[in-house]
């Protein structure tokens, strides 16, 4: 985690707030604003955030922008494709580096989120007011800090397997719900020197991001993805001459 406050860029497209006024009641401040209002709410002063849109310039996503993010936020659901490819391949170049990604519910079908990970992403889906139960399988995990086991959500979007992703580097959450299916809705990822994490509980046809125990991962994720240092160091390929390690040692102090 970085010694100065953590600055976190909230996006969100912004396309159902506009469009649906039971959303707009839902989310007065659009569902970015309810995110960032919980990531403030239980970090305070250990975190800078500011929110983006896609209907802005480059989505909000600039690379002056980008370079001064340590940890992006991301949810999208109905706009996916409106998002340009030019600000995916900077946003994947700054998680490389080591900016932290916290994709959420619907990002899963995000071009950043399958860019990143290589597959569909796609699922097993049902708007039917289901009764979620988020399950902790790492208590121990900074993400889960302060959770209680189980999170219930009593009316929820239900998200079941198959998840195309590849396998977790680490699943710190599974969620059951009112028809007996499951999901992997808490995991972690790493590429480059970025790490990601995938939540999925929120979205726009229910009012989960002012549930106070899904505010608490997200800042809590928030944290945990915030790279030690604010410089980006994307892997890149080194030639090496022979006995280059040796050099290295003696340099050493």
């Amino acid at each position: 985690m970085p010694s100065h406050p953590i600055r976190v860029t909230v996006w969100n497209e912004n396309v159902h707030e506009q469009r649906e006024e039971a959303v707009r009641a839902r989310y007065p401040d659009g569902i970015h604003g309810a995110i960032a209002q919980g990531i403030k709410e239980f970090r305070g002063d250990q975190v800078q955030v500011r929110t983006a849109t896609l209907d802005e310039p480059e989505h909000g996503l600039t690379e002056e922008v980008l370079a001064k993010t340590d940890v992006l936020t991301w949810w999208g659901h109905a706009a996916h494709e409106r998002v340009s490819d030019e600000v995916v391949s900077r946003v994947q170049q700054h998680v490389l580096g080591g900016m932290g990604l916290v994709v959420l519910h619907s990002g899963h079908f995000s071009k950043i989120f399958r860019t990143l990970l290589g597959t569909t992403c796609s699922l097993r889906w049902r708007g039917a007011d289901d009764r979620e139960l988020v399950w902790t399988l790492k208590p121990r995990h900074p993400v889960a800090e302060g959770v209680p086991n189980p999170i219930v959500i009593p009316e929820q979007e239900m998200y079941g397997e198959v998840f195309d992703i590849p396998d977790p580097d680490e699943l710190v959450f599974v969620s059951s719900f009112s028809g007996g299916e499951v999901f992997r809705s808490g995991c972690v990822f790493h590429r480059g020197n970025g790490r990601i994490f995938y939540f999925s509980p929120g979205d726009q046809g229910y009012p989960v991001y002012h549930h106070p125990d899904v505010r608490r991962v997200i800042a809590n994720a928030v944290v945990w993805t915030a790279p030690a240092q604010a410089a980006r160091d994307v892997p890149a390929l080194r030639q090496s001459p022979l006995g280059w390690f040796e050099e290295s040692a003696k340099e050493s102090p």
